[in-house]
């Protein structure tokens, strides 16, 4: 993934600053992406869920709404409606650099501001809700002690999670006075709301207000354990696959051609956490899968380890081989299954970088059906001669050439 930093210019004028999250492969999408009340765009679940779409081939825009992070203008003089207009401009910056966004995801508050939003962005396919309020006024509870003086001063300083602000009595009208029942029954992109049982911040009957108001096309996906500001990696690589996943439906995700010599596309690997050994891998425009190494050589074992996905290759080759052979003799074979084992670990044999020990792949081959013994012994005859089972056992040159 690639991040670069990016300005548009907010409702008031002021400059807005942003980060734009880049695939490393195919830019099949854009989305935009709305942190939650006083937040900003670099919170913890906003770059782990930008950094798994970009790895999945959508760029992701996360910027700091005016008067918060490195954005220009004072809180005090924001509000909810202007958080809205915030989010259409930064769409719109977007479609000015040849990158009109498809898909909208807001966390929390930004939630309720994307649910918005979309009304005003006509290339919008699809919104995405995390943890979000049904009733935009719910940010008030975060400081109800203070309103009192909010309405004798016009305005007064609060504590969030240990940071002062000042909340303007313009802000508490304003959420109040923002109705998202007749918006959401109006929405005409795709919705997925996505909420925590038990989020302690917005309750998740604001989640199923949400989803009860807006028609079809709908889904509801609960994130089990996940707390309401998505602190924990496995619960943003969860969210970010999920959304991934949903969004295939609705968002156009078109890749370009593959390169010329590589008719079935590129295989690409990618880093996905760079703490550990994780990655994205990317075959082609429709595949995605992870490579990993067990949590014992330092990695979290969320995917094969790349000796695994040789000895896959070598299973799944060998089943194919079998099955083409068996069906254009019109053989009774049922089911075929094929276990590969490799006697190296990958990670012990990178670091000593010896090759005084030969790779032994052990196959078993189970096959199913009425077969007789001449048939059974031809197709494990077969079985060697599998494209995967002739290469490794042959010679292969790796070109390595160095790309910007």
């Amino acid at each position: 993934m690639t991040t670069e930093k990016f300005t548009f210019t907010g409702h008031a004028g002021h400059t807005l600053a942003a980060r734009l999250d880049l695939p490393d492969g195919p830019h099949l999408a854009t989305a935009v992406f709305a942190h939650c009340f006083t937040c900003g765009k670099d919170i913890i679940a906003a770059r782990r869920i930008a950094a798994r779409l970009a790895g999945l081939g959508i760029a992701v825009l996360r910027f700091d709404f005016t008067g918060l992070g490195h954005s220009e203008g004072e809180f005090e003089n924001t509000h909810f409606s202007s958080n809205v207009e915030d989010i259409v401009l930064a769409a719109k910056a977007l479609s000015d650099q040849d990158m009109t966004p498809s898909l909208l995801i807001g966390h929390s508050l930004g939630g309720a501001a994307v649910l918005k939003a979309a009304s005003q962005l006509p290339d919008i396919k699809a919104v995405v809700t995390i943890g979000a309020p049904f009733d935009p006024a719910h940010v008030v509870e975060n400081f109800r002690e203070a309103l009192p003086r909010i309405r004798a001063e016009g305005s007064a300083e609060i504590s969030l999670a240990g940071r002062p602000f000042r909340v303007s009595e313009e802000f508490v009208e304003d959420v109040n006075a923002n109705d998202l029942e007749t918006i959401l029954g109006k929405l005409k992109p795709a919705l997925l709301v996505l909420h925590a049982p038990r989020d302690e911040v917005v309750s998740i009957d604001n989640a199923a207000r949400i989803f009860m108001a807006a028609k079809h096309p709908k889904s509801f996906v609960t994130l089990d354990e996940a707390d309401h500001l998505i602190t924990r990696p496995d619960d943003a690589e969860y969210v970010a696959d999920v959304i991934t996943a949903w969004a295939a439906k609705y968002v156009k995700l078109t890749p370009p051609a593959p390169p010329p010599g590589a008719p079935e596309g590129i295989v690409r690997a990618s880093e996905a956490d760079p703490r550990g050994f994780l990655q994205d891998i990317q075959s082609g425009p429709n595949h995605h899968m992870f490579a990993d190494e067990p949590q014992a050589y330092g990695g979290t074992n969320k995917g094969m380890s790349p000796y695994g996905f040789l000895a896959a290759g070598l299973a799944a080759c060998t089943s194919m081989t079998i099955r083409m052979y068996a069906r254009r003799k019109g053989w009774p074979l049922d089911h075929v299954r094929v276990d590969v084992s490799h006697d190296k670990v990958h990670a012990q044999d990178a670091e000593t970088g010896t090759r005084d020990r030969v790779d032994r792949f052990q196959r078993e081959i189970c096959l199913q059906g009425d077969l007789d013994a001449d048939q059974t012994s031809r197709l494990l005859e077969v079985a060697d001669r599998c494209p995967v089972h002739r290469t490794l056992e042959g010679s292969s040159d790796i070109v390595t050439t160095l790309v910007d």
